[in-house]
């Protein structure tokens, strides 16, 4: 399944090379961050786009400059055992061979923004290239030093520890991509691991890094999965019954792996855990020079406006010695203008953050491990583990199974990245007040996830029509198909005269969601199909609110009542939660020394007081409720519909388009991921390459043979139906029914779904 053929390999480069769906792909990663923030909030990353022409090159022509390596202070010692790391950024390391590397699936997307011709992933070495067994010619292999904190706590060193920086490749667009394995040995960051991958989490990565692509997304790229016969050791649940998996190599793409942790290894002794960063007392050397690379780098148009090259002159220690220590010598007046633009620097990083959390909340995505070494300094969507997409539409859910305490709930992402926005600020103190960055945190962060998240969730309900969006529709271009996604800016989408209402009609229907279980995928992408009432219709009639089939099909996404208690309950057992609650008023420090606090328990007795009410709901009455419920907020939904084409900012036409464009039809569900996975382990890749055409192709309306046709996939048939679970006997489309078109990528989950579990071994 992964080999190309030569019909397949003229298509790839038919694509590449043509602009109208070429440019789409090699430059969307570059867009999206920018797509997703509000006009006036642009990055760096649009200069790097340009009309230049796609020049494939073979494997042994890549145009690698490794100017991060060049730059930043190098560890005295190449390789080595594990060990603590002081003054460096980066340990140079070799990766360790695997036994019979062999291709699972590869991006020729992704691959040609190093200039990988498509044509090389047919080579006979392709995968012992993209394993570590054989070193693409310029590549520097190094593992970056990182610190961090880990569930609230700081952790001290991290590191790379089972990734890998290859070099950077600038491509024949004058684009710069940073490449990296993920999975290929031991570096001294490893700490007791083996620095490997295996084959269900890289797969994992692979997919959801893509999906998350497609869907517009920032996101970090996945170029290769290659696979062997080395096998490692894995205690996947934790629970003593460990197993054989096969070692597993993925190759990762972005404008820089860099992130929070990495300014964190100057952090002196924390004063909870007692730990310190690997360069504490390096801060006032090696902080500028990590600084000034970032800038310079990533974020040339602040360093070019504050005339960077000039007021940076000697400041910070290169890795030949040279350069002076912090402060600079210029004075307080030099100071002052290099905190100007660390100010814009950090205020831009906080603003790409905001907006990465607003996609991310408008797709229904769990990131997982929300720590701050997994925070790009980019704002791309960084390091795959335990992550994953909301089925019923549940705000405490929390999908990795290692986040006893629900730290990284849903809900709780966009405060979780503050908080970590606000260690970046107490990380680079040494040269910027730490009063004075955590105030750009506060003046910055709220308004700009409000401003981006409402933007989004406005063009998720179709509630303005984007000019953008309008005419790329007058121009004949495919609107559900492909662009800018995740792209409704406030600008776009017109003035705040209707935030307040708006914002209450989001929040009402996530609570409608909530109460009754509802799809979360799956009710946005059906609204798009729910005419706007006539004028001199009363949008609250039963005439308007059931039409287009839309309130009937919401019901058969809801959630039955047994299943529904059954998952609202408490995540500690009642008679342990009362206990709890009681020894939390006697002795709270005993509670904290659990792992718990008051605000836990609270929410786990709201829990348990929903649980019990809905345990008492028979089917009949919920079914009852749920349809009052969903008439109601479609009434008011058509309310508003009414007011935006009375106001002219809605075109009825142009509706359906664009909210097709903001709402997927294709999610990488858990259950088929794991299907996809259970087929690989097997040997079998066929799985892996129609999820992957489908998660190309996320808001399509295509025939799904169509769009596996399209995405070259061979022998596909029709899509197979997911396996029974432990106790099923049918597919998901003999209990969920069906949805747009197909009872089963684009369905409900099957129940045995509920039972996956995915954790940071994951």
């Amino acid at each position: 399944m992964h080999m190309l053929g030569r019909k397949q390999v003229l298509r790839w480069s038919h694509r590449l090379h043509t602009s109208s769906r070429g440019n789409r792909f090699t430059l969307k990663m570059a867009s999206a961050a920018v797509q997703a923030l509000p006009t006036a909030q642009t990055t760096d990353m649009d200069q790097q786009q340009n009309n230049l022409p796609f020049k494939p090159r073979k494997l042994e022509e890549l145009n690698f400059d490794n100017l991060t390596l060049r730059t930043l202070p190098l560890d005295t010692e190449e390789g080595g055992p594990v060990r603590q790391v002081e003054g460096a950024c980066f340990s140079r390391v070799r990766p360790t061979s695997v036994s019979n590397p062999h291709l699972v699936v590869a991006s020729p997307e992704a691959l040609a923004l190093l200039d990988v011709d498509p044509a090389q992933i047919s080579r006979a070495d392709f995968a012992a290239y993209f394993s570590g067994n054989k070193l693409l010619p310029g590549a520097e292999p190094a593992a970056h030093c990182y610190c961090g904190y880990q569930f609230g706590y700081f952790s001290g060193q991290l590191g790379d520890g089972a990734a890998m920086y290859l070099g950077e490749v600038v491509n024949s667009r004058g684009e710069r991509w940073e490449l990296q394995f993920k999975g290929a040995g031991k570096t001294p960051y490893s700490r007791q691991a083996d620095g490997r991958k295996v084959l269900r989490s890289s797969l994992r990565e692979f997919l959801c890094s893509e999906a998350m692509y497609h869907l517009g997304v920032p996101t970090t790229r996945a170029g290769t999965c290659v696979t062997s016969d080395t096998r490692v050791v894995r205690d996947v649940f934790y629970d003593g019954n460990a197993i054989l998996e096969k070692a597993t190599i993925i190759t990762r793409i972005a404008p820089t792996f860099l992130r929070f942790g990495s300014f964190e290894i100057f952090k002196p002794v924390d004063s909870f855990t007692g730990r310190r960063g690997s360069s504490a007392g390096f801060e006032t050397t090696m902080l500028p020079t990590l600084l000034h690379h970032t800038i310079r780098t990533y974020f040339p148009s602040i360093w070019a406006s504050h005339d960077g090259d000039a007021i940076a002159a000697g400041v910070g220690v290169a890795p030949d010695g040279s350069g002076s220590p912090w402060p600079p010598p210029g004075g307080l007046e030099q100071e002052a203008k290099l905190q100007a633009m660390y100010v814009e620097w950090l205020a831009e990083v906080v603003r790409r953050t905001a907006s990465l959390v607003a996609a991310w909340q408008g797709v229904g995505w769990c990131h997982g491990v929300l720590n701050t070494d997994n925070m790009s300094i980019v704002g791309v969507t960084l390091d795959y583990g335990p992550f994953g997409f909301l089925d019923r539409y549940e705000p405490d859910h929390i999908c990795n199974g290692s986040d006893d305490s629900g730290r990284y709930d849903y809900k709780g992402q966009p405060s979780i990245c503050r908080w970590n926005c606000e260690k970046l600020a107490e990380a680079v103190r040494t040269v910027l007040p730490e009063t004075r960055g955590k105030r750009v945190v506060t003046e910055t962060y709220e308004p700009v996830f409000r401003s981006t998240y409402l933007a989004l969730m406005r063009r998720k309900l179709g509630l303005v029509t984007p000019v953008a969006a309008a005419a790329a529709a007058l121009a004949g271009e495919d609107v559900a198909g492909g662009g800018s996604h995740m792209g409704a800016t406030a600008a776009t989408l017109g003035g705040d005269a209707d935030a307040t209402g708006d914002e209450a009609l989001v929040s009402e229907l996530l609570a409608v969601m909530e109460e009754s279980g509802a799809d979360f995928t799956n009710t946005f992408r059906c609204l798009s199909r729910f005419p706007v009432p006539e004028p001199e219709t009363d949008p609250s009639s039963p005439e308007a609110v059931e039409a287009g089939g839309v309130l009937d099909y919401i019901l058969t996404q809801v959630t039955d009542a047994a299943t529904l208690a059954a998952a609202a309950g408490p995540r500690i057992p009642a008679d342990n939660l009362h206990m709890l609650t009681m020894l939390a008023g006697k002795n709270p420090e005993l509670l904290h020394q659990m792992g718990l606090t008051p605000q836990m328990l609270n929410a786990e007795m709201a829990r348990l007081k929903r649980s019990e009410q809905l345990a008492k709901l028979s089917d009949a009455d919920k079914q009852c409720r749920d349809r009052e419920r969903w008439a109601t907020w479609l009434a008011l939904y058509g309310a508003r519909l009414q007011r935006a084409v009375s106001a002219g900012s809605l075109d009825p036409a142009m509706r359906p388009a664009v909210m097709n464009s903001a709402n997927p039809r294709f999610i990488l569900r858990n259950w088929i991921a794991q299907q996809a996975i259970e087929s690989a382990e097997k040997g079998d890749f066929s799985e892996v390459a129609r999820v992957y055409a489908l998660l190309r192709n996320p808001f399509s309306d295509a025939n799904v043979d169509e769009l596996l046709l399209d995405g070259n996939v061979q022998d596909s048939g029709k899509a197979a139906a997911p396996p029974a679970g432990p106790s099923d006997s049918g597919g998901a489309a003999a209990e969920t029914g069906t949805s747009c078109s197909l009872p089963v990528y684009d369905g409900r989950p099957p129940r045995w779904a509920s039972k996956l579990c995915v954790t940071c071994s994951s």
